[in-house]
């Protein structure tokens, strides 16, 4: 008897792993852009731990993010959060996912490119207005206008979120739908090695 063919999500799955050996997958992108929901859904695909780096930085202050910016301010925020980060860059494999404003950090940038594998999740406007004004908790967003704020952030950050490694387009479409999008996406990399000519 003859064993069932694996399916294309079932190939995909095994060689997105191939690919992450130890490393970490590093989801980065705007508030809104389905880092958290996305993420998890990765780490139960592959099977491995998930890690919301906002939640972290809550669980070692004791703080949440807002009362964190509100006592301390930004610049120490960042710190915080880039400490935070490289020390779950240490071990994987696991999915992380970021907070928005942590990619645009130097130090915490290259230590994601250089200790894991990055994907940035990007979302038109639209998109992350439609998700981020039905909470209240952004503190970057309590602004007189906070859908331009966005807008100047989508400006000022794409540019360096594309120095990711990879990217995956988050849109309006069913969470498993992008989740697998992603893994497909890490996939092709490990297809491009094979294909790669040995010297």
């Amino acid at each position: 008897m003859t064993q069932p063919q694996p399916s294309v999500l079932e190939q995909d799955i095994a060689r997105a792993r191939r690919v992450l050996g130890r490393r970490n997958l590093v989801f980065v992108g705007l508030m809104g852009a389905g880092k958290s929901a996305i993420g998890r859904i990765v780490a139960q695909m592959l099977d491995i731990p998930f890690v919301d780096s906002d939640h972290e930085i809550e669980r070692v202050s004791r703080m949440s993010i807002p009362e964190l910016f509100e006592a301390y301010g930004e610049p120490e925020f960042r710190a915080l959060e880039a400490r935070v980060i490289k020390r779950l860059l240490k071990t994987g494999p696991r999915v992380l996912s970021t907070g928005g404003g942590a990619f645009m950090s130097d130090a915490t940038r290259a230590a994601v490119l250089s200790h894991g594998l990055s994907v940035w999740l990007k979302a038109d406007l639209e998109v992350l207005w439609a998700r981020v004004s039905k909470r209240d908790s952004r503190p970057l967003l309590k602004t007189a206008n906070p859908r331009q704020t966005l807008a100047n952030l989508l400006e000022q950050r794409y540019p360096v979120y594309a120095a990711a490694d990879l990217t995956v387009q988050s849109r309006d479409d069913p969470k498993e739908t992008i989740a697998a999008e992603a893994i497909a996406t890490i996939a092709r990399l490990d297809r491009d090695q094979e294909k790669a000519p040995t010297s």
